[in-house]
């Protein structure tokens, strides 16, 4: 891969990394303390429906960080492929991923025969 298409990729990467990381950011700024505090703001008036709504609204939130978090973590390996120089290579079989592939998802780790035999098993 050309050092003209590593540094297009390392942007969109670093564009990437900071669109997962503000989401992060958000959920913890929209989730600041925990469960117990939301739903015990006004006890007296908690219904078994709205604890329910809290509960599933928070436990949406925990999945969609988890997600973010998995996304961070490869996004960041990618950097660190490009930094050793072996970006865009599949980790399976040492193959080009195909700059499509790259552009659908620019931190890929497999090319997209590799992914789906990963996929069948």
């Amino acid at each position: 891969m050309s050092a003209l298409d590593t540094d297009l990729f390392r942007q969109r990467l670093l564009d990437e990394r900071k669109r997962v990381a503000d989401a992060i950011e958000y959920l913890h700024h929209e989730n600041p303390g925990s469960l117990e505090d939301e739903s015990e703001e006004t006890p007296i008036d908690n219904h078994l429906a709205e604890t329910a709504t809290i509960t599933l609204d928070r436990e949406i939130d925990y999945s969609l960080e988890e997600s973010a978090t998995r996304a961070l973590s490869a996004i960041d390996a990618a950097l660190e492929r490009i930094e050793e120089g072996s970006y865009g290579l599949c980790r399976s079989c040492g193959r080009q991923i195909a700059p499509e592939r790259l552009e659908a998802i620019p931190y890929a780790t497999l090319c997209i025969e590799c992914k789906r035999k990963e996929e069948r098993s």
